[in-house]
């Protein structure tokens, strides 16, 4: 995963669903593997919510300067 400060939302779903390809797609049990990616996974949702919480604020911002 690239640093948060350069990743962008597209690349971060990417590699979340790529997480799930991998999940879904192993017939291998191994909790290593499964945590690891678990914890990536989470990761990359935080960073999510994140960009679309910043976002929904600019956005809020944008429509309130529209109504003035």
């Amino acid at each position: 995963m690239k640093d948060d400060n350069k990743m962008t939302y597209t690349e971060a779903v990417s590699e979340l669903e790529t997480i799930l390809k991998q999940l879904e797609n192993t017939d291998e049990v191994n909790m290593d593997l499964i945590s690891s990616r678990v914890k990536k996974a989470s990761e990359l949702m935080a960073f999510c919510k994140k960009q679309l919480h910043t976002l929904d604020g600019e956005l809020e911002k944008m429509i309130a300067n529209l109504e003035i």
